[in-house]
């Protein structure tokens, strides 16, 4: 993906991309930017502006090819590279995680789960199985996977990912509400669902 493309315009394409593909499936071969924005309700020069940083997008006075457009989408994302990734953490949410299948769509492949519950051990999940956390460093190196989906409960977080961390984990993608110590060298993202619920609903209290 293009590092000069901000977190903001990466998410409204995704969203974009969400709308071209209803198209494409309605057999649908033209889109409109103003379509667009009045589907997200935003404005229509926003989107157009986010089109311009997609180089070279075909456009004609009826609107945009929705297969070019979504391919350009695809390509300036990264969808096309595929990553591979475990979930650490097979709890509610990791297996939900595990169950959703359109993260394959956007170039993320789901390889395997980890807990330390020995009920949970070697269950599958979406064909998918669940394995001990201590035979993480050895998965790791034998299936040069550098990305880590952390679920784990908040007061597990930060030894959970020192332990990634020690096993050359390189990303985090963090769904658990802890504030992760580590390295300058390791990349978090965290994904506060807590602060996404009070943003939508301390708008209607406003």
């Amino acid at each position: 993906m293009d590092n000069k493309i901000s977190g903001k315009v990466t998410s409204r394409l995704t969203l974009y991309h969400s709308i071209l593909c209803e198209y494409i499936e309605d057999g649908i071969e033209l889109i409109s930017s103003p379509q667009i924005a009045s589907r997200l309700g935003i404005d229509d020069s926003q989107v157009r502006k986010d089109f311009g940083l997609l180089k070279n997008v075909g456009r004609c006075r009826v609107g945009y090819n929705v297969k070019e457009l979504k391919d350009k989408i695809e390509k300036t994302l990264g969808f096309a590279h595929q990553k591979d990734a475990f979930i650490i953490g097979a709890g509610h949410l990791g297996l939900a995680l595990a169950k959703y299948d359109n993260f394959s769509s956007y170039g993320l492949n789901i390889i395997a789960l980890f807990d330390n519950d020995p009920y949970k051990v070697d269950m599958h999940i979406n064909n998918k199985q669940i394995f001990h956390i201590t035979k993480l460093p050895n998965l790791v190196h034998r299936l040069n996977v550098d990305i880590a989906i952390l679920t784990v409960p908040k007061n597990q977080a930060q030894k959970v990912a020192d332990f990634l961390v020690a096993s050359d984990i390189k990303y985090i993608w963090n769904f658990t509400p802890a504030v992760l110590r580590v390295p300058d060298n390791i990349k978090v993202w965290n994904e506060n669902l807590i602060a996404s619920f009070l943003q939508f609903a301390c708008k209607d209290i406003e």
